[in-house]
């Protein structure tokens, strides 16, 4: 996977520009669909990453790009389930988890968000 140009709003990838957040999960993306986390967006004054969402958790290692400020924030719900799972999570601004994502083996997925 080939990360291109990243700035507030949209991330490239394999040569296709993204203006949402994403999902990479085992090499192929998808859209962030963030519905199931929108209720708490009052109790965190932006709307979070919970584990309510479709996660990709089939992972040892999950990286979270939290925007190009590290603004979003990661509910304790997620870090429990991570935890759980045993999944290593990593949470870092958004320009550094493409950094991550670049050096990491097959079994990392990730969710980067591309705003904020």
């Amino acid at each position: 996977m080939e990360f291109g140009r990243f700035g507030f709003g949209g991330i490239e990838i394999d040569g296709t520009m993204y203006e949402h957040d994403v999902v990479i999960e085992r090499g192929r993306i998808r859209k962030r669909k963030k519905g199931p986390s929108k209720p708490l967006r009052g109790t965190y004054g932006h709307t979070p990453l919970s584990a309510a969402e479709d996660i990709p958790w089939s992972c040892s290692r999950l990286v979270v790009g939290t925007g190009a400020a590290g603004a979003l924030p990661l509910t304790d719900d997620l870090v429990q389930e991570a935890e759980r799972r045993h999944v290593d999570l990593v949470a870092v601004p958004t320009a550094e988890a493409i950094e991550v994502l670049r050096s990491e083996g097959r079994d990392t997925n990730a969710i980067l968000h591309v705003t904020c």
